[in-house]
């Protein structure tokens, strides 16, 4: 960012810097396929209704750069229905919608104004000021008396280009995620076919190392959930002792055995870090002892499959808590296709992952980065 700095970017009424827009589409211009309604996702949709007989001359016409707004508030999950058009295209919009742009982009830039109007204190904002018995509505006067912080146009622009870039970049890996899935489950299926299926005990063997010489913190602590990760647990660990935790090792797999009212999915996981951590007394461990034959990653992306999860739920047994053990765990049926097949699959399972990886923590750090903006802003650089 600039070094350049600024004490206080001034607080302004938004009301002096935007317009309503009326234009209507009334020569008929603008035809179906231009028709867009507004999530409360912050974003024009194709519409949703029936537009069957719907005459589109009263609709209003919404220009690049433009802004657009539902004024009902009331039983839209506590959140706004607000686009900005960033296309080059001009739509139209239902007549009831308040269509609105900056009066001069030189001094409050649209893009930077969807930022503030897109974070979800904008949300609570426009809900608090919402009035009305029957439908709760934030009308144009309530808009025009929000207050924004208002840095110098260059300030601006360096704060959306910062949103912009991760923004590309989540949306570039994530992107790659469908064609890279499919081509992993594409070769597994192959596999299938090529390779005779062998029993899943012949290759494993449980795991069963506890922290008897307490070792191993709380810090060390892992649990496991159903999108198949380690991650801290959510245990109340006040007063336990750790010494009848087992130990999971890197590369070795440990999973939850019950599998009722876990949302039709198995818990498990690999440890695919270098560190050793420790898992409940509960949980089943298991390494793969043949490695020669079968790596541990490959076993991963196969378990990791929606099949593994039907599979185990239908193969789970009991009458208040069904569990998958350990004994169903080793009659499950894999291919076991030569070492570097394997290798291939698993290099193509760890870009899926890269990419998601890196497309879930862009959009994190853009639903942290409004709030930091809009405070950059207010105490611009």
């Amino acid at each position: 960012m600039r070094t350049h700095k600024i004490e206080h970017a001034p607080m302004v009424r938004l009301g002096d810097l935007i317009e309503l827009c009326d234009e209507r589409n009334s020569e008929g211009k603008y035809g179906i396929d231009d028709v867009r309604g507004i999530s409360i996702e912050k974003k024009l949709i194709f519409t949703k209704a029936d537009m069957n007989g719907v005459s589109l001359n009263p609709y209003k016409v919404m220009q690049p750069n433009d802004f657009c707004y539902v004024t009902v508030t009331s039983r839209n999950g506590g959140k706004i229905s607000l686009a900005m058009n960033d296309t080059d295209s001009t739509f139209i919009l239902s007549s009831s919608y308040i269509i609105f742009r900056s009066k001069d982009e030189n001094i409050l830039l649209p893009e930077y104004l969807y930022l503030l109007l897109s974070r979800t204190e904008f949300d609570r904002y426009s809900r608090f000021n919402s009035w009305g018995s029957a439908r709760e509505t934030f009308d144009w006067s309530e808009m025009c008396r929000v207050q924004i912080p208002l840095p110098s146009i260059e300030t601006q622009k360096e704060l959306v280009a910062v949103y912009n870039g991760l923004k590309e970049l989540a949306e570039e890996n994530e992107k790659l995620l469908k064609p890279l899935e499919e081509s992993c489950q594409a070769f597994i299926v192959d596999c299938k076919k090529k390779y005779p299926s062998k029993e899943l005990g012949n290759y494993i063997e449980e795991c069963d190392e506890r922290n008897e010489s307490g070792k191993y913190t709380l810090d060390d602590v892992r649990g496991i959930s159903n999108l198949k990760e380690l991650i801290e647990t959510k245990a109340d660990m006040n007063g336990v002792s750790l010494t009848s935790y087992k130990l999971l090792k890197p590369k070795e797999f440990s999973y939850v055995s019950v599998t009722s009212r876990n949302g039709d999915k198995i818990s498990i996981a690999i440890n695919n870090t270098e560190q050793t951590f420790i898992v409940s007394s509960s949980y089943i461990n298991f390494k793969v002892y043949k490695n020669d034959e079968l790596l541990p990653e490959f076993l991963f992306t196969l378990l990791n499959r929606d099949s593994f999860n039907l599979y185990s739920r239908f193969n789970s047994w009991g009458s208040a808590r069904e569990t998958f053990d350990w004994s169903e765990m080793c009659r499950v049926q894999i291919p076991v296709p030569p070492l570097e097949i394997q290798q291939k699959i698993v290099d193509l399972y760890n870009c899926y992952e890269e990419c998601k990886r890196i497309s879930t923590t862009a959009r994190e750090k853009i639903k942290n980065l409004c709030p930091a903006l809009v405070q950059k802003a207010a105490h611009s650089e």
